[in-house]
């Protein structure tokens, strides 16, 4: 059993070779890629995948924590093989989309009596390289 099928069946999902290719890309690619994404990067590697599966996986993926859907990007779902707490900043000019570390305890207010299950902070505006341009 490779890393990939561990890693999902540690969250309880059975691998396949779609679901553990899917897996990989993400764990592999920190884009942030849409099911658009994933499906051009795999569909030669794999000629029976379908976007379909691509989507049904990603829903999979995130319904069972293994992966997160980030939706800043307006036009499109995005997706996120790290799981750890962090947030994300896009750049208003090119679109990429940049992982930030982040202490989630510090920017919660202090005496919360209920369990955060989700948390989503995005950052926008311009990135290193568009703003020296």
């Amino acid at each position: 059993m490779n890393n990939t099928s561990i890693y999902l069946s540690s969250y309880g999902i059975r691998p396949s070779v779609q679901r553990i290719a899917i897996m990989r890309f993400l764990l592999d690619n920190h884009n942030h890629p849409t099911v658009d994404d994933v499906y051009d990067a795999l569909r030669e590697q794999i000629p029976t995948l379908s976007k379909t599966t691509v989507y049904n996986t990603l829903k999979l993926f995130v319904d069972n924590g293994a992966t997160l859907h980030i939706s800043i990007d307006e036009k499109n779902a995005r997706f996120d093989g790290s799981v750890e707490p962090h947030t994300h900043f896009r750049c208003k000019k090119c679109g990429c989309i940049i992982d930030i570390p982040m202490n989630i305890e510090d920017c919660l207010p202090k005496g919360l009596k209920f369990d955060i299950e989700e948390f989503h902070f995005y950052l926008k505006g311009l990135c290193e390289n568009c703003k020296k341009r």
